[in-house]
């Protein structure tokens, strides 16, 4: 999936970038409900958002979307 967002980023991005800010958001939002799911410890959302935004800030280059946004989304 991750050449795909990038793809998105290079191709809308350049042009449409506030565009693409609620897509990429909805992206994460759904990386912290795969994290809830699979991890028990991180089931409580203020858990597994703070988890997100370690692993946002120490490994910044893991996800296309968190050279952009590195928060998720919290309308689910």
């Amino acid at each position: 999936m991750n050449p795909i967002v990038a793809g998105w980023m290079r191709y809308c991005g350049w042009l449409y970038r506030s565009v693409l800010y609620p897509l990429l958001m909805r992206i994460n939002a759904y990386l912290v409900r795969w994290l809830r799911n699979k991890y028990r410890r991180f089931r409580a959302m203020r858990k597994a958002i703070a988890a997100f935004q370690r692993a946002a800030k120490r490994r910044p280059g893991m996800f296309a979307q968190w050279r952009w946004v590195s928060s998720p989304s919290l309308a689910w």
